[in-house]
Protein backbone atom coordinates (compact mmCIF):
# COMPACT_ATOMS: atom_id res chain seq x y z
CA UNK A 1 0.00 0.00 0.00
CA UNK A 2 2.81 2.35 1.14
CA UNK A 3 4.72 1.87 -2.39
CA UNK A 4 1.72 2.35 -4.43
CA UNK A 5 1.27 5.66 -2.48
CA UNK A 6 4.68 6.92 -3.06
CA UNK A 7 4.63 5.81 -6.71
CA UNK A 8 1.45 7.69 -7.63
CA UNK A 9 3.35 10.64 -5.02
CA UNK A 10 6.22 10.29 -7.74
CA UNK A 11 4.06 10.18 -10.92
CA UNK A 12 2.25 13.35 -9.74
CA UNK A 13 5.51 15.55 -8.80
CA UNK A 14 6.70 14.21 -12.67
CA UNK A 15 3.50 15.52 -13.91
CA UNK A 16 3.88 18.87 -12.32
CA UNK A 17 7.75 19.39 -13.21
CA UNK A 18 6.25 18.75 -16.87
CA UNK A 19 3.98 21.22 -16.57
CA UNK A 20 6.02 23.75 -14.67
CA UNK A 21 8.66 23.23 -17.71
CA UNK A 22 6.27 23.43 -20.15
CA UNK A 23 4.49 26.95 -18.96
CA UNK A 24 8.18 28.25 -18.45
CA UNK A 25 8.47 27.28 -22.13
CA UNK A 26 5.26 28.90 -23.02
CA UNK A 27 6.04 32.08 -20.89
CA UNK A 28 9.54 32.66 -22.61
CA UNK A 29 8.31 31.80 -26.00
CA UNK A 30 5.67 34.55 -25.49
CA UNK A 31 7.87 37.35 -24.09
CA UNK A 32 9.81 36.55 -26.98
CA UNK A 33 7.01 37.09 -29.91
CA UNK A 34 5.87 40.34 -27.89
CA UNK A 35 9.64 41.89 -27.73
CA UNK A 36 8.60 42.22 -32.16
CA UNK A 37 11.68 41.72 -34.65
CA UNK A 38 14.58 43.46 -32.64
CA UNK A 39 14.73 39.72 -30.29
CA UNK A 40 15.87 38.05 -33.41
CA UNK A 41 19.27 39.86 -33.71
CA UNK A 42 20.12 40.04 -30.04
CA UNK A 43 19.05 36.51 -30.06
CA UNK A 44 21.84 35.98 -32.84
CA UNK A 45 24.23 38.05 -30.47
CA UNK A 46 23.58 35.79 -27.74
CA UNK A 47 24.45 32.79 -30.01
CA UNK A 48 27.51 34.41 -31.45
CA UNK A 49 28.87 35.30 -27.77
CA UNK A 50 28.34 31.79 -27.10
CA UNK A 51 30.18 30.37 -29.56
CA UNK A 52 33.11 32.85 -28.65
CA UNK A 53 33.03 32.07 -24.94
CA UNK A 54 33.09 28.69 -25.50
CA UNK A 55 36.24 28.45 -28.35
CA UNK A 56 38.12 30.54 -25.54
CA UNK A 57 37.77 29.17 -22.69
CA UNK A 58 39.07 25.69 -24.58
CA UNK A 59 41.54 27.55 -25.66
CA UNK A 60 42.75 29.76 -22.56
CA UNK A 61 42.16 27.32 -20.11
CA UNK A 62 42.81 24.06 -22.00
CA UNK A 63 45.17 24.29 -25.02
CA UNK A 64 46.71 27.59 -23.72
CA UNK A 65 47.18 26.83 -20.34
CA UNK A 66 50.08 25.60 -17.70
CA UNK A 67 51.10 25.62 -14.40
CA UNK A 68 53.75 28.26 -15.31
CA UNK A 69 55.89 27.70 -11.72
CA UNK A 70 55.19 24.12 -12.09
CA UNK A 71 56.58 24.06 -15.43
CA UNK A 72 59.70 26.63 -14.63
CA UNK A 73 60.78 24.40 -12.38
CA UNK A 74 60.81 21.26 -14.38
CA UNK A 75 62.88 23.52 -17.31
CA UNK A 76 65.27 24.74 -14.67
CA UNK A 77 66.12 21.83 -13.03
CA UNK A 78 66.20 19.71 -15.96
CA UNK A 79 69.00 22.61 -17.46
CA UNK A 80 71.18 22.79 -14.58
CA UNK A 81 72.11 19.32 -14.90
CA UNK A 82 73.03 20.19 -18.27
CA UNK A 83 70.31 18.09 -20.45
CA UNK A 84 69.04 20.61 -23.17
CA UNK A 85 67.46 17.87 -25.29
CA UNK A 86 65.38 16.43 -22.08
CA UNK A 87 64.22 20.47 -21.47
CA UNK A 88 63.14 20.71 -24.74
CA UNK A 89 60.84 17.40 -24.27
CA UNK A 90 59.59 19.00 -21.46
CA UNK A 91 58.14 21.25 -23.85
CA UNK A 92 56.75 18.98 -26.61
CA UNK A 93 55.11 17.31 -22.90
CA UNK A 94 53.00 19.82 -22.74
CA UNK A 95 52.01 20.26 -26.22
CA UNK A 96 50.23 23.17 -27.41
CA UNK A 97 50.52 25.36 -24.23
CA UNK A 98 51.79 28.83 -25.07
CA UNK A 99 54.46 29.13 -22.63
CA UNK A 100 56.10 25.85 -23.38
CA UNK A 101 55.95 27.12 -27.67
CA UNK A 102 57.78 29.99 -26.53
CA UNK A 103 60.89 28.18 -23.97
CA UNK A 104 60.96 25.41 -27.13
CA UNK A 105 61.97 28.15 -29.13
CA UNK A 106 64.60 29.45 -27.50
CA UNK A 107 66.13 26.25 -26.15
CA UNK A 108 66.38 24.86 -29.80
CA UNK A 109 69.27 28.19 -30.01
CA UNK A 110 70.36 27.54 -26.01
CA UNK A 111 73.96 27.37 -27.53
CA UNK A 112 73.71 30.48 -29.66
CA UNK A 113 74.38 33.72 -28.42
CA UNK A 114 72.09 35.68 -25.94
CA UNK A 115 71.05 37.84 -28.80
CA UNK A 116 70.26 35.05 -30.91
CA UNK A 117 68.01 33.04 -28.22
CA UNK A 118 65.99 36.78 -27.23
CA UNK A 119 65.48 37.14 -31.23
CA UNK A 120 63.95 33.64 -31.09
CA UNK A 121 61.93 33.92 -27.70
CA UNK A 122 60.49 37.44 -29.45
CA UNK A 123 59.42 35.69 -32.90
CA UNK A 124 57.97 32.44 -30.53
CA UNK A 125 55.92 35.51 -29.00
CA UNK A 126 54.72 37.50 -31.92
CA UNK A 127 53.35 33.91 -33.26
CA UNK A 128 51.57 33.16 -29.79
CA UNK A 129 50.53 36.36 -28.21
CA UNK A 130 48.01 36.77 -31.08
CA UNK A 131 46.39 33.65 -31.11
CA UNK A 132 45.86 34.05 -26.85
CA UNK A 133 44.43 37.45 -27.34
CA UNK A 134 42.60 37.10 -30.47
CA UNK A 135 38.47 37.35 -30.93
CA UNK A 136 38.32 37.72 -26.99
CA UNK A 137 37.14 41.89 -28.01
CA UNK A 138 34.21 40.50 -30.01
CA UNK A 139 32.72 39.64 -26.60
CA UNK A 140 32.59 43.34 -25.80
CA UNK A 141 31.71 44.54 -29.07
CA UNK A 142 28.57 41.87 -29.02
CA UNK A 143 27.30 42.86 -25.59
CA UNK A 144 27.38 46.80 -27.11
CA UNK A 145 25.08 45.80 -30.25
CA UNK A 146 23.38 43.56 -27.95
CA UNK A 147 22.37 46.70 -25.92
CA UNK A 148 22.37 48.82 -28.15
CA UNK A 149 19.89 47.02 -30.48
CA UNK A 150 17.79 46.18 -27.28
CA UNK A 151 17.57 50.41 -26.82
CA UNK A 152 16.84 50.37 -30.74
CA UNK A 153 13.41 48.22 -29.96
CA UNK A 154 12.66 50.19 -26.75
CA UNK A 155 12.17 53.67 -29.12
CA UNK A 156 10.44 51.68 -32.10
CA UNK A 157 8.44 49.75 -29.04
CA UNK A 158 7.78 53.59 -27.84
CA UNK A 159 6.79 55.42 -31.46
CA UNK A 160 4.45 52.62 -31.85
CA UNK A 161 2.77 53.22 -28.44
CA UNK A 162 2.18 56.94 -29.36
CA UNK A 163 0.86 56.20 -32.59
CA UNK A 164 -1.44 54.17 -31.32
CA UNK A 165 -2.40 57.04 -29.07
CA UNK A 166 -2.71 59.50 -31.47
CA UNK A 167 -4.09 57.41 -34.79
CA UNK A 168 -5.50 54.93 -33.43
CA UNK A 169 -9.42 54.82 -32.64
CA UNK A 170 -10.79 53.79 -28.81
CA UNK A 171 -11.22 50.56 -29.57
CA UNK A 172 -7.83 49.53 -30.44
CA UNK A 173 -6.22 51.96 -28.54
CA UNK A 174 -5.29 49.96 -25.47
CA UNK A 175 -4.50 46.76 -27.54
CA UNK A 176 -1.67 48.90 -29.52
CA UNK A 177 -0.78 50.64 -26.26
CA UNK A 178 0.18 47.52 -24.67
CA UNK A 179 1.92 46.05 -27.82
CA UNK A 180 3.90 49.34 -28.15
CA UNK A 181 5.18 48.96 -24.22
CA UNK A 182 5.48 45.36 -24.68
CA UNK A 183 7.76 45.60 -27.20
CA UNK A 184 9.80 48.34 -25.74
CA UNK A 185 10.18 46.70 -22.56
CA UNK A 186 10.97 43.20 -24.09
CA UNK A 187 13.84 43.99 -26.36
CA UNK A 188 15.32 46.13 -23.31
CA UNK A 189 15.27 43.41 -20.66
CA UNK A 190 16.68 41.18 -23.75
CA UNK A 191 19.35 42.94 -24.87
CA UNK A 192 20.31 43.59 -21.03
CA UNK A 193 20.05 39.64 -20.32
CA UNK A 194 22.39 39.28 -23.28
CA UNK A 195 24.95 41.94 -22.40
CA UNK A 196 25.43 41.63 -18.21
CA UNK A 197 26.80 38.04 -18.28
CA UNK A 198 28.67 38.48 -21.79
CA UNK A 199 30.38 41.27 -20.10
CA UNK A 200 31.44 39.53 -17.57
CA UNK A 201 32.65 36.91 -19.42
CA UNK A 202 34.82 39.01 -20.87
CA UNK A 203 36.06 40.17 -18.20
CA UNK A 204 36.89 36.80 -16.59
CA UNK A 205 38.41 36.13 -20.38
CA UNK A 206 40.58 39.33 -20.74
CA UNK A 207 42.23 38.17 -17.09
CA UNK A 208 43.42 35.10 -18.36
CA UNK A 209 44.63 36.17 -21.29
CA UNK A 210 46.58 38.87 -19.00
CA UNK A 211 47.79 36.02 -17.34
CA UNK A 212 49.10 34.17 -20.13
CA UNK A 213 50.94 36.98 -21.56
CA UNK A 214 52.39 37.32 -18.35
CA UNK A 215 53.78 34.28 -17.27
CA UNK A 216 55.50 34.53 -21.17
CA UNK A 217 56.93 38.14 -20.90
CA UNK A 218 58.11 36.52 -16.84
CA UNK A 219 59.32 33.00 -17.08
CA UNK A 220 60.89 33.77 -21.01
CA UNK A 221 62.93 36.05 -18.96
CA UNK A 222 64.17 34.49 -16.14
CA UNK A 223 65.40 31.49 -19.21
CA UNK A 224 67.12 33.88 -20.81
CA UNK A 225 68.78 34.66 -17.65
CA UNK A 226 69.29 31.08 -16.81
CA UNK A 227 70.57 29.93 -20.20
CA UNK A 228 73.16 33.29 -20.11
CA UNK A 229 74.61 32.04 -16.53
CA UNK A 230 74.85 28.15 -17.70
CA UNK A 231 76.97 29.51 -20.39
CA UNK A 232 79.13 31.53 -18.21
CA UNK A 233 79.22 28.96 -15.81
CA UNK A 234 80.76 26.44 -18.44
CA UNK A 235 82.90 29.41 -20.21
CA UNK A 236 84.44 29.67 -16.51
CA UNK A 237 85.09 26.59 -15.82
CA UNK A 238 86.92 26.22 -19.15
CA UNK A 239 89.33 28.92 -18.47
CA UNK A 240 89.77 27.39 -14.81
CA UNK A 241 90.99 24.08 -16.18
CA UNK A 242 93.05 25.87 -19.01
Amino acid sequence: MHSIILIAAMAAQNQADISRGQHMFYRIAEFFQQGGPFMYPIALMSVFALAIIIERAIVLYGIYSVNAEKFWGSIQQTLRKGKVASAMKICEKYGKSALAKVFKAALEVADKPDYEIQNAIDQAVLEVVPDIQKRTHYLQMTANVATLLGLLGTIIGLIQAFNALAHASPSEKQLLLAKGIAVAMNTTAFGLIVAIPTMFIYSILVGKTTKLTDDIDEYSFKLLRLLSSIKEEETTKVTVKV
